[in-house]
Protein backbone atom coordinates (compact mmCIF):
# COMPACT_ATOMS: atom_id res chain seq x y z
CA UNK A 1 0.00 0.00 0.00
CA UNK A 2 0.95 3.43 -0.76
CA UNK A 3 2.85 5.46 2.12
CA UNK A 4 0.01 8.43 3.02
CA UNK A 5 1.78 11.31 4.14
CA UNK A 6 -0.47 13.12 7.32
CA UNK A 7 -0.02 15.79 9.61
CA UNK A 8 0.64 16.28 12.89
CA UNK A 9 -3.21 15.40 13.78
CA UNK A 10 -4.13 13.24 11.18
CA UNK A 11 -5.06 15.46 8.39
CA UNK A 12 -4.03 13.70 5.14
CA UNK A 13 -1.60 15.72 2.30
CA UNK A 14 -3.37 17.20 -0.32
CA UNK A 15 -3.28 16.17 -3.73
CA UNK A 16 -0.74 18.68 -4.67
CA UNK A 17 1.54 20.04 -3.26
CA UNK A 18 2.73 23.76 -2.88
CA UNK A 19 6.39 24.55 -2.92
CA UNK A 20 8.12 27.73 -1.41
CA UNK A 21 10.93 27.82 -3.12
CA UNK A 22 10.16 31.50 -4.76
CA UNK A 23 9.36 32.78 -1.45
CA UNK A 24 11.76 35.91 -0.30
CA UNK A 25 13.29 35.56 -3.35
CA UNK A 26 10.96 36.21 -6.43
CA UNK A 27 7.81 36.58 -4.53
CA UNK A 28 8.08 38.94 -1.18
CA UNK A 29 7.08 38.92 1.95
CA UNK A 30 2.91 39.99 1.03
CA UNK A 31 3.39 37.88 -1.98
CA UNK A 32 4.28 34.68 -0.26
CA UNK A 33 1.69 35.36 2.55
CA UNK A 34 -0.97 35.99 -0.60
CA UNK A 35 -0.21 32.64 -2.32
CA UNK A 36 0.63 30.85 1.35
CA UNK A 37 -3.39 31.83 2.39
CA UNK A 38 -4.90 30.81 -1.37
CA UNK A 39 -3.09 27.37 -1.49
CA UNK A 40 -4.89 26.91 2.35
CA UNK A 41 -8.34 28.29 0.71
CA UNK A 42 -7.95 25.88 -1.87
CA UNK A 43 -7.22 22.93 0.73
CA UNK A 44 -3.21 22.48 0.09
CA UNK A 45 -2.28 20.48 3.32
CA UNK A 46 1.64 19.30 2.48
CA UNK A 47 3.96 22.75 2.08
CA UNK A 48 7.43 22.13 0.49
CA UNK A 49 11.26 23.74 0.84
CA UNK A 50 14.73 23.42 1.36
CA UNK A 51 17.53 24.68 3.55
CA UNK A 52 19.25 26.51 0.61
CA UNK A 53 15.83 27.92 -1.19
CA UNK A 54 16.82 32.06 -0.87
CA UNK A 55 19.41 31.88 1.68
CA UNK A 56 17.06 30.58 4.38
CA UNK A 57 14.32 33.42 3.49
CA UNK A 58 12.27 30.93 2.32
CA UNK A 59 11.86 28.52 5.16
CA UNK A 60 12.03 31.70 7.40
CA UNK A 61 8.76 32.72 5.98
CA UNK A 62 7.15 29.55 5.84
CA UNK A 63 7.43 29.53 9.60
CA UNK A 64 5.91 32.64 10.57
CA UNK A 65 2.98 31.76 8.08
CA UNK A 66 2.06 28.15 9.84
CA UNK A 67 0.85 29.95 12.93
CA UNK A 68 -2.15 28.03 14.83
CA UNK A 69 -2.66 26.30 11.85
CA UNK A 70 0.63 24.13 12.27
CA UNK A 71 -0.48 20.78 13.42
CA UNK A 72 -2.87 20.68 10.49
CA UNK A 73 -0.15 20.99 7.98
CA UNK A 74 2.98 19.02 6.60
CA UNK A 75 5.84 20.98 6.42
CA UNK A 76 8.70 19.19 4.15
CA UNK A 77 12.71 20.39 3.88
CA UNK A 78 15.64 19.50 2.66
CA UNK A 79 19.25 19.06 3.74
CA UNK A 80 22.72 18.37 2.44
CA UNK A 81 22.49 20.08 -1.19
CA UNK A 82 25.89 20.88 -0.46
CA UNK A 83 28.07 19.68 1.86
CA UNK A 84 27.35 16.01 1.29
CA UNK A 85 25.40 13.90 3.35
CA UNK A 86 27.55 13.33 6.45
CA UNK A 87 26.46 13.11 10.01
CA UNK A 88 27.45 16.94 10.94
CA UNK A 89 26.02 18.57 8.04
CA UNK A 90 22.60 16.69 8.13
CA UNK A 91 22.49 17.27 11.82
CA UNK A 92 23.71 21.06 11.16
CA UNK A 93 20.92 21.95 8.17
CA UNK A 94 18.06 19.81 10.20
CA UNK A 95 18.65 22.23 13.12
CA UNK A 96 18.92 25.53 11.12
CA UNK A 97 15.80 24.51 9.42
CA UNK A 98 13.71 24.08 12.51
CA UNK A 99 14.64 27.42 14.14
CA UNK A 100 14.28 29.23 10.96
CA UNK A 101 11.05 27.80 10.94
CA UNK A 102 10.00 27.95 14.92
CA UNK A 103 8.98 24.17 14.50
CA UNK A 104 9.78 21.42 16.88
CA UNK A 105 9.14 18.48 14.66
CA UNK A 106 9.95 18.28 10.85
CA UNK A 107 7.35 16.42 9.19
CA UNK A 108 9.83 15.31 6.21
CA UNK A 109 13.36 15.53 6.04
CA UNK A 110 15.09 15.10 2.33
CA UNK A 111 18.54 14.49 1.34
CA UNK A 112 18.52 16.86 -1.70
CA UNK A 113 20.68 15.01 -3.29
CA UNK A 114 22.53 11.70 -3.91
CA UNK A 115 25.67 11.94 -2.10
CA UNK A 116 28.18 9.57 -3.97
CA UNK A 117 31.04 10.16 -1.60
CA UNK A 118 29.13 9.28 1.73
CA UNK A 119 28.92 5.88 3.13
CA UNK A 120 24.70 5.97 3.38
CA UNK A 121 24.46 3.92 6.56
CA UNK A 122 26.39 7.68 7.97
CA UNK A 123 23.19 9.53 6.10
CA UNK A 124 20.63 7.38 7.63
CA UNK A 125 21.96 6.81 11.49
CA UNK A 126 21.92 10.51 11.48
CA UNK A 127 18.19 10.17 10.73
CA UNK A 128 17.29 7.25 12.84
CA UNK A 129 19.11 9.55 15.09
CA UNK A 130 17.08 12.79 14.62
CA UNK A 131 13.76 10.72 14.88
CA UNK A 132 14.37 9.16 18.15
CA UNK A 133 14.87 12.85 19.30
CA UNK A 134 11.21 13.75 17.74
CA UNK A 135 13.41 16.00 15.12
CA UNK A 136 11.47 14.76 12.44
CA UNK A 137 8.91 12.33 11.13
CA UNK A 138 9.37 10.76 7.72
CA UNK A 139 12.51 10.77 5.38
CA UNK A 140 12.43 11.78 1.87
CA UNK A 141 15.01 11.75 -0.89
CA UNK A 142 15.32 14.29 -4.01
CA UNK A 143 17.02 13.38 -6.91
CA UNK A 144 17.90 10.04 -6.98
CA UNK A 145 17.68 7.81 -9.08
CA UNK A 146 15.46 4.78 -8.89
CA UNK A 147 18.50 2.45 -7.84
CA UNK A 148 19.59 4.99 -5.88
CA UNK A 149 16.23 4.95 -3.60
CA UNK A 150 15.98 1.29 -3.55
CA UNK A 151 19.63 1.53 -2.10
CA UNK A 152 18.41 4.11 0.37
CA UNK A 153 15.05 2.12 1.10
CA UNK A 154 17.42 -0.97 1.74
CA UNK A 155 20.39 0.98 4.19
CA UNK A 156 17.42 3.04 5.58
CA UNK A 157 15.57 -0.48 6.98
CA UNK A 158 18.59 -1.54 9.13
CA UNK A 159 17.86 1.45 11.06
CA UNK A 160 14.16 1.17 11.31
CA UNK A 161 13.01 3.44 8.51
CA UNK A 162 11.92 3.56 5.81
CA UNK A 163 11.65 6.13 2.65
CA UNK A 164 8.18 7.97 3.00
CA UNK A 165 8.66 10.39 -0.20
CA UNK A 166 10.41 11.20 -3.32
CA UNK A 167 11.26 13.78 -5.35
CA UNK A 168 12.48 13.74 -9.41
CA UNK A 169 11.72 16.17 -12.11
CA UNK A 170 8.74 15.20 -14.15
CA UNK A 171 6.48 17.01 -16.41
CA UNK A 172 5.13 16.79 -20.37
CA UNK A 173 8.45 17.04 -21.36
CA UNK A 174 10.53 15.61 -18.87
CA UNK A 175 9.53 11.69 -19.09
CA UNK A 176 12.06 9.80 -17.59
CA UNK A 177 10.65 8.97 -14.38
CA UNK A 178 7.91 6.73 -16.06
CA UNK A 179 10.54 4.37 -17.01
CA UNK A 180 12.20 3.09 -13.74
CA UNK A 181 11.29 5.89 -11.06
CA UNK A 182 7.28 6.00 -10.86
CA UNK A 183 6.90 2.32 -11.25
CA UNK A 184 9.56 1.76 -9.00
CA UNK A 185 7.92 3.90 -6.39
CA UNK A 186 4.61 2.47 -6.76
CA UNK A 187 5.92 -1.33 -6.66
CA UNK A 188 7.77 -0.07 -3.00
CA UNK A 189 4.91 2.13 -1.47
CA UNK A 190 6.72 5.38 -2.15
CA UNK A 191 5.16 8.40 -2.53
CA UNK A 192 5.92 10.69 -5.36
CA UNK A 193 5.85 14.49 -5.09
CA UNK A 194 7.57 15.66 -8.43
CA UNK A 195 8.46 19.14 -8.90
CA UNK A 196 8.48 21.30 -12.05
CA UNK A 197 5.44 20.33 -13.44
CA UNK A 198 5.36 23.22 -15.29
CA UNK A 199 8.99 22.71 -16.78
CA UNK A 200 9.87 26.07 -15.89
CA UNK A 201 7.29 27.92 -16.97
CA UNK A 202 7.37 26.64 -20.69
CA UNK A 203 4.08 24.76 -20.33
CA UNK A 204 2.18 28.20 -19.16
CA UNK A 205 2.80 28.96 -22.93
CA UNK A 206 3.98 32.29 -21.93
CA UNK A 207 7.20 31.47 -23.75
CA UNK A 208 5.81 31.21 -26.92
CA UNK A 209 3.47 34.68 -26.53
CA UNK A 210 7.05 36.53 -25.97
CA UNK A 211 7.00 36.27 -22.11
CA UNK A 212 10.21 35.97 -19.65
CA UNK A 213 11.06 33.87 -17.18
CA UNK A 214 13.48 31.20 -15.79
CA UNK A 215 13.79 29.58 -19.85
CA UNK A 216 15.22 33.22 -20.39
CA UNK A 217 16.94 34.37 -16.94
CA UNK A 218 18.37 31.01 -16.22
CA UNK A 219 21.40 29.53 -18.02
CA UNK A 220 20.56 25.88 -16.54
CA UNK A 221 16.38 26.33 -17.16
CA UNK A 222 17.53 27.46 -20.68
CA UNK A 223 19.78 24.11 -21.27
CA UNK A 224 17.32 21.85 -19.75
CA UNK A 225 14.61 22.91 -21.62
CA UNK A 226 16.44 24.22 -25.16
CA UNK A 227 15.34 21.50 -26.94
CA UNK A 228 12.83 22.19 -30.18
CA UNK A 229 10.78 19.32 -29.43
CA UNK A 230 9.68 20.31 -25.90
CA UNK A 231 8.58 23.58 -27.08
CA UNK A 232 6.86 22.18 -30.09
CA UNK A 233 4.77 19.86 -27.22
CA UNK A 234 4.76 23.29 -25.37
CA UNK A 235 2.17 24.57 -28.40
CA UNK A 236 0.16 21.70 -28.70
CA UNK A 237 -0.37 22.19 -24.78
CA UNK A 238 -1.71 25.53 -25.96
CA UNK A 239 -3.53 25.26 -28.17
CA UNK A 240 -6.15 21.73 -26.68
CA UNK A 241 -5.64 24.33 -23.66
CA UNK A 242 -7.40 26.67 -25.59
CA UNK A 243 -10.04 24.29 -27.53
CA UNK A 244 -11.12 23.14 -24.08
CA UNK A 245 -11.17 26.84 -22.49
CA UNK A 246 -8.51 26.05 -20.11
CA UNK A 247 -5.21 27.50 -18.77
CA UNK A 248 -2.29 25.53 -20.02
CA UNK A 249 -0.65 25.46 -16.88
CA UNK A 250 -4.19 23.84 -15.42
CA UNK A 251 -3.74 21.27 -17.86
CA UNK A 252 0.08 20.29 -17.41
CA UNK A 253 -0.21 20.47 -13.71
CA UNK A 254 -3.52 18.50 -14.11
CA UNK A 255 -1.10 15.34 -16.54
CA UNK A 256 1.21 15.17 -14.29
CA UNK A 257 -0.86 14.25 -11.30
CA UNK A 258 -2.79 11.85 -14.00
CA UNK A 259 0.01 9.34 -13.90
CA UNK A 260 -1.56 5.60 -13.14
CA UNK A 261 0.32 5.63 -10.18
CA UNK A 262 -0.68 8.96 -8.49
CA UNK A 263 2.37 11.58 -7.97
CA UNK A 264 1.66 14.50 -5.75
CA UNK A 265 3.20 17.09 -8.53
CA UNK A 266 4.33 20.56 -6.04
CA UNK A 267 3.52 23.29 -7.70
CA UNK A 268 4.78 26.94 -7.30
CA UNK A 269 4.35 30.40 -8.94
CA UNK A 270 5.57 34.01 -7.89
CA UNK A 271 2.19 35.43 -7.52
CA UNK A 272 -1.64 34.24 -6.34
CA UNK A 273 -2.54 35.24 -10.06
CA UNK A 274 0.46 32.78 -11.37
CA UNK A 275 -0.62 30.09 -9.18
CA UNK A 276 -4.40 30.15 -9.75
CA UNK A 277 -4.16 28.42 -13.07
CA UNK A 278 -2.41 25.19 -11.23
CA UNK A 279 -4.32 25.55 -8.11
CA UNK A 280 -7.06 24.93 -10.38
CA UNK A 281 -5.78 21.43 -11.41
CA UNK A 282 -6.97 20.19 -7.85
CA UNK A 283 -10.75 20.34 -9.00
CA UNK A 284 -9.82 19.43 -12.74
CA UNK A 285 -11.21 15.63 -13.89
CA UNK A 286 -8.81 14.67 -16.79
CA UNK A 287 -10.45 11.96 -19.22
CA UNK A 288 -8.78 9.14 -20.54
CA UNK A 289 -9.03 10.43 -23.94
CA UNK A 290 -7.56 14.20 -22.64
CA UNK A 291 -4.47 12.23 -20.91
CA UNK A 292 -3.97 10.52 -24.25
CA UNK A 293 -3.79 13.32 -26.32
CA UNK A 294 -1.39 15.41 -24.14
CA UNK A 295 0.73 12.30 -23.39
CA UNK A 296 1.04 12.01 -27.61
CA UNK A 297 2.88 15.74 -27.47
CA UNK A 298 5.94 14.35 -26.14
CA UNK A 299 8.30 10.93 -26.87
CA UNK A 300 7.73 8.42 -24.69
CA UNK A 301 10.57 7.26 -23.31
CA UNK A 302 11.78 4.01 -24.52
CA UNK A 303 12.18 1.32 -21.63
CA UNK A 304 14.33 0.23 -19.15
CA UNK A 305 14.90 -2.93 -20.97
CA UNK A 306 16.12 -3.79 -25.01
CA UNK A 307 14.25 -6.72 -25.31
CA UNK A 308 11.87 -4.90 -27.20
CA UNK A 309 9.66 -7.97 -28.36
CA UNK A 310 8.40 -8.51 -25.11
CA UNK A 311 6.88 -5.34 -24.59
CA UNK A 312 3.18 -4.68 -24.66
Amino acid sequence: MKQTLTSLNGTPASRLAFGTMQFGGRADAAASAAMFEACIDAGITHFDTAHVYTDGASETLLGQFLGSRRDELIVATKAAYSGGAGRENILNSAETSRRRMQLDMLDVLYLHRFDPDTDMAESFETFARLREKGHIRHIGLSNFAAWQVVKAAGVAAAFGLDIAVIQPMYNLVKRQAEVEILPMADDLGILVAPYSPLGGGLLTGKYGAGGSGRLSEDDRYAVRYGQAQMHEAAQGLTKIAQEAGLHPATLAVAWAARHPTGPSPIISARSVEQLQPSLDALNFEMSDELYARLSALSPTPPPATDRLEEQT
